[in-house]
């Protein structure tokens, strides 16, 4: 198999950190590799070494002349003054475009038709855009596809149907996410990027998680903590979640080699019995309530209750609800009709998709003292500087200005703050955005010791298939579903739903048109007709180049050119209507 891109002992710094020192490897065709490793380790580096958009300060890239690359960066940068029709289609005609399944099924897999063809770029938000920007690489013909985090911004089942396109797709992957279910749907190896080197591995991330595990058993002392959570995590993959329709594939004997003495990742009764002390027995009752945003109504007549030591995840497409749900259990939201009752002994934390204001005058230690100096998590008191490291922040970090954090830095930093108020009730809402997959596993052993309420609403399958009990869905109708069968169950229904919306759309129409034999020999007719016109146009405009300086047959040529341009056009909204 021959490679497309091949990095020869190549290295990359920036000022005095070396990001990669002396990397050599290549992606071969139709390879499908995942990038993991902590957040600025060179992730997005690597990519934009491979995609020649920056240059290597030693060694060489090099990719035949031939290759075709696409590539979407986390910025979602568009032309200026382009419209979503421009990136995704370019200039194709319409029928030809509509036309082509391949298109149509990319375009509402992402959720481009609710933004309309015509919107201008500049309008969108940034979430919008990174999907018209991945909607343009995926149309696109290339030989190498490059995304880096293209799950953010999509909601579960958008991730469910990328993962699916991705696979059927005849072409090499290299995909920077923090996505773990993701990542072991769609990839077949895996690059470890850390310490300015890059760690191979076939597989997906169980195997990955296997092969760390491997590695940790054989390290010395001082790596027995992270040997820990590697082996912890490694048994939850193996043993599986009920949720999850199959365990990863990896080497069953070695897994079960290194996770026969790991106990399952929480002690469930005694937690519930610990949050019961804690909490008694009210924690949140919504009774009867409706929430409205506009006309729309997000909650209708909606009944819950959220007991002690209750760990739920939330599911729902954008824009059902679900931030609304966790400003009504967090206190913020006042319902427009029904009733919340929240416990008296409630104290409840939340983590909003927005970046809190963090104090930028201060260092990292001295962010994490000022809200507490020593605090027991998971039965153990760790003093500031440890609980610091827990979260990702290494010795020399702490003594960083948290105005020099990156994003992902500073959504940690808010994470332990807020842990460090010592709620009792913990609501989450999505709590992965920029985190990396160490600092994922690090956060999942800290909930998994946690004795309180836990609501966590996320589109990472892995996350609230590992640290939560029940399943709630918002199907975005106004209801809250309990969901036995998480979700699996979730897109099952959705999947159900839209098929059902969709035969209902259908019927309608072969009412209205009569019998589909009969459309589909029209459309036959029409594209003809369509590709007749266009002929036709192209001559006149051939003739009317000609006789530039005769008036009067230009004027007659303009005259019939006029007339063959609307019956097209004419032609080619027959076609759309019918198709």
């Amino acid at each position: 198999m021959a490679n497309l891109v091949n990095l020869e002992a190549v290295g990359k710094a920036y000022g005095t950190t070396t990001v990669l020192d002396g990397v050599s490897l290549g992606v071969a065709d139709g390879e499908r590799i995942g990038v993991v490793g902590r957040n600025g380790g060179g992730k997005s580096t690597l990519l934009r070494l491979v995609c020649g958009l920056e240059q290597p300060d030693s060694g060489r890239v090099t990719r035949p002349g031939s290759v075709r690359i696409a590539y979407v960066d986390q910025r979602g940068e568009l032309p200026t003054g382009a419209s979503v029709r421009d990136v995704v289609v370019g200039d194709a005609a319409e029928h030809e475009w509509a036309g082509d399944a391949r298109v149509r099924e990319v375009l509402a897999g992402l959720g481009l038709a609710s933004l309309g063809l015509d919107s201008s770029v500049e309008r969108l938000s940034g979430g919008e855009r990174r999907r018209v920007a991945l909607a343009a690489a995926l149309v696109h013909e290339s030989e190498l596809l490059v995304l880096d985090e293209p799950t953010n911004h999509l909601d579960i089942e958008g991730i469910t149907w990328l993962a699916a396109h991705l696979r059927s797709l005849r072409r090499a992957l290299l995909v920077v996410t923090h996505d773990r279910w993701f990542l072991d749907a769609v990839c077949e190896r895996t690059w470890e990027v850390g310490d300015a080197a890059v760690r191979q591995f076939d597989g997906g991330y169980a195997a990955y998680v296997l092969a760390r595990a491997e590695r940790a058993r054989q390290a010395d002392a001082s790596e027995a903590r992270r040997q820990n959570l590697l082996r912890k995590e490694l048994a939850w993959l193996r043993r599986g979640a009920p949720a999850r329709t199959s365990k990863p594939r990896f080497r069953i004997d070695a897994a079960e080699a290194l996770i026969a003495d790991v106990p399952e990742p929480r002690q469930g009764v005694e937690l519930r019995a610990l949050a019961q002390r804690r909490l008694g027995r009210t924690v949140v009752d919504l009774e009867g309530v409706t929430v409205r945003v506009g006309d729309r109504v997000l909650l209708d007549d909606v009944t819950w209750h959220l007991g002690p030591g209750d760990r739920v995840g939330i599911v729902g497409a954008n824009g059902s609800g679900k931030t609304h749900l966790l400003r009504l259990l967090a206190g913020e939201l006042e319902p427009a009709s029904g009733r919340v009752k929240i416990g008296s002994t409630v104290h409840a934390a939340h983590l909003s998709q927005d970046i809190a204001e963090l104090p930028g005058s201060l260092r990292v230690i001295e962010a994490v003292s000022e809200v507490r100096t020593t605090a027991e998590l998971g039965g153990v008191e760790l003093s500031a500087g440890q609980l610091a490291e827990r979260f990702g922040f290494e010795n020399q970090r702490q003594w960083t200005p948290v105005s020099d954090l990156s994003g992902g830095e500073r959504r940690r930093l808010q994470l332990l703050r807020l842990l460090l108020t010592q709620p009792n009730v913990l609501l989450l809402d999505e709590p992965t955005n920029d985190l990396d997959t160490d600092v994922l596993a690090s956060l999942e052993d800290l909930l998994d010791g946690w004795p309180g309420t836990l609501v966590v609403v996320s589109h990472d399958r892995y996350l609230l298939e590992r640290v939560c009990d029940t399943t709630l869905a918002l199907l975005g109708d106004g209801t809250v579903k309990a969901l036995p069968g998480g979700v699996e169950e979730f897109l099952s229904r959705r999947a159900a739903s839209v098929q059902a919306a969709a035969d209902e759309r259908v019927a309608e129409r072969r009412e209205k048109r009569g019998d589909t034999r009969a459309v589909a020999k029209e459309l036959q007719r029409l594209e003809r007709r369509i590709a007749t016109l266009e002929r036709r146009e192209a001559k006149l405009h051939a003739a009317l180049a000609e006789a530039a300086t005769d008036y009067a047959r230009v004027a007659a040529l303009d005259e019939e050119l006029r007339g063959v341009v609307a019956e097209r056009e004419a032609a080619e909204e027959a076609w759309l209507e019918l198709a």
